[in-house]
């Protein structure tokens, strides 16, 4: 998204000779294969474990923390798999977003139009709602080392980048659009008179 919408500003002429249909397939087969592959060995590792104690996991979903906490062996290299592994998958995208966010931030201050920049930076400002929503939560979970961890706090930013932010790009995408926000209003004005 963050390169789709740099291409979009920043070099608006070259954008649909740029992202084609082929560039498209293979940012998203590069995205999903990445993301398998390097998913499958963090799985090859927790094979090797012992389990002996409870079955049950302690949350949500089976996530990695709290399956690790059920081994009755030293999970320590799975760990630093883990953090070394996530901390690539997270904070490369996340500095290649933050990369062109300043180059479109650099293009929107160099419009001079004050209803054109509004204009501009309104279809970044969504994007970079869900953007920091989810990788807060992911930095917050995967990558910064805990001390004294709580899966409480745990199961709340689970909850938050599985559930919470994918909802984010219906409901903002939604309220942006006139015909939904008419609707609302004509809902929300209809429910106000039946309650009075």
């Amino acid at each position: 998204m963050s390169y789709d919408r740099y291409l979009a500003i920043c070099n608006p002429l070259y954008y649909s000779v740029i992202m084609d249909y082929k560039l498209c397939i293979y940012l998203v087969v590069g995205c999903w294969s990445l993301g398998f592959v390097l998913t499958l060995i963090p799985i090859f590792l927790i094979k090797t474990l012992w389990f002996c104690g409870p079955n049950v996991i302690d949350h949500f979903f089976c996530d990695l923390g709290p399956l690790l906490e059920l081994s009755c062996s030293d999970v320590s290299i799975v760990k630093y798999e883990v953090l070394s592994l996530s901390g690539l998958l997270t904070i490369i995208p996340f500095l290649f977003i933050v990369v062109t966010y300043v180059y479109i931030f650099v293009t929107i201050m160099k419009i001079t139009c004050i209803t054109g920049r509004q204009k501009t930076f309104s279809t970044c400002s969504s994007h970079l709602t869900v953007v920091c929503a989810y990788y807060g939560t992911l930095f917050a979970i995967y990558v910064v080392p805990r001390r004294g961890y709580s899966t409480t706090v745990n199961k709340v930013l689970s909850l938050m980048y599985t559930v919470i932010t994918p909802l984010f790009n219906p409901i903002i995408y939604g309220l942006r659009n006139q015909e939904i926000k008419m609707a609302m209003q004509n809902y929300l004005c209809a429910q106000n008179m039946w309650w009075k």
